[in-house]
């Protein structure tokens, strides 16, 4: 079972909420919950707009979607998740753009967040072993004192590691998880035999697939590979506000869905050309073939409505309270870290 010191990023960013002097000084921009009545400028914070799970985010920017709904927003990336939580919580950003989890942890530390259109039902998690080391893998026991390479301690891939172990049978203290942030530093890590397996996000995993380095034990991209870890849909990456603000900003806060749940529709029929004419260069880190690749495998763990699927915040908060915050259930509202009244309007709207 996790500490409270690797619950992971959701809780890091929210227990760094004060701010160190350096964060503060940071996002000393202007408060942004004060907004203009015409042509309101919106403040949207991200960690790692690169990310799969924040595509939809970066179509809906690149296409003019936001434009189009008449939203003036301002994409404000910051280096660590704790960064872009505190702006939210400060006020200097309006809505973020993280996991689902964020919003229960939230809860569970008396701020009022609100999930208000997911972009992912899959947390595009794979978990997979070296065909080098683990040549003869049969089953998760196999696993049993092996080095396992995750994002970071308390991170959605650790989570997924987490619940998949359990379910073979493993415990937490029967395999050696390795903290690599870095995904560049993890393939190498993976192919010098540092790393026996690995629970890592694309396009890192499709790139050790198509060596032959890596063999798929889990994989969340798909909603069946999700449904055989978790059981069902497993909400991920979603944009979520203070209550406050969703409840003061109605008009505000449904552009901002229609805008995301245009980009979703949009996702569900774009092809490789498309990807390539409205995704920046940058994103491809000088593989634009990976990157395809990556992303038809993941094609499927994007929401395509916007909405909060039934029984997914249930299985969200269950793995919460198993493995990061034992009792947890008992100390917040689950009704209260989702909304689905602004994605149904856009799912209406765009018959998505």
């Amino acid at each position: 079972m996790l500490n409270r010191r690797d619950w992971g990023r959701a809780v890091t960013a929210l227990a760094l909420a004060a701010g160190a002097p350096a964060l503060r000084a940071q996002l000393a921009a202007p408060p942004a919950m004060a907004l203009p009545r015409n042509a309101p400028r919106l403040v949207l914070a991200v960690d790692n707009r690169t990310d799969f799970s924040c595509l939809p985010l970066t179509i809906a920017d690149r296409l003019g979607y936001f434009a189009s709904e008449g939203l003036d927003v301002e994409l404000r990336d910051f280096t660590e998740p704790a960064q872009s939580m505190q702006a939210l919580i400060s006020g200097a950003a309006h809505a973020l753009s993280a996991p689902y989890s964020s919003t229960i942890a939230g809860q569970l530390r008396g701020h009022s967040l609100q999930s208000f259109v997911l972009q992912g039902r899959t947390p595009q998690i794979v978990v997979g072993v070296s065909t080098k080391s683990l040549g003869q893998y049969r089953q998760l026991s196999d696993l049993q004192g092996k080095r396992v390479g995750v994002q970071s301690l308390g991170s959605t891939s650790h989570r997924v590691a987490l619940a998949l172990f359990s379910a073979g049978g493993l415990k937490t203290a029967d395999v050696q998880f390795v903290p690599i942030p870095n995904a560049w530093a993890a393939v190498s890590a993976f192919r010098n035999g540092a790393l026996d397996a690995i629970s890592y996000t694309d396009p890192t995993v499709t790139q050790l697939e198509q060596a032959g380095e890596l063999k798929v034990v889990a994989d969340t991209r798909s909603v069946r590979g999700n449904a055989d870890v978790f059981g069902g849909p497993m909400p991920s990456a979603c944009l979520c506000a203070t209550s406050e603000f969703l409840t003061q900003y109605p008009r505000a806060s449904q552009a901002m869905t229609d805008a995301m749940v245009h980009a979703l529709k949009w996702l569900q029929t774009a092809g490789p050309s498309d990807i390539i004419k409205v995704v920046p260069e940058r994103y491809f880190l000088g593989d634009r073939s990976l990157y395809l690749a990556a992303f038809n495998r993941a094609r499927e763990a994007w929401s395509p409505d916007g909405v909060m699927p039934a029984g997914g915040p249930e299985i969200a908060a269950r793995l919460v309270a198993r493995f990061d915050e034992p009792g947890s259930l008992d100390r917040f509202v689950l009704a209260n870290t989702f909304t689905n009244v602004f994605a149904r309007k856009a799912k209406a709207r765009f018959r998505a």
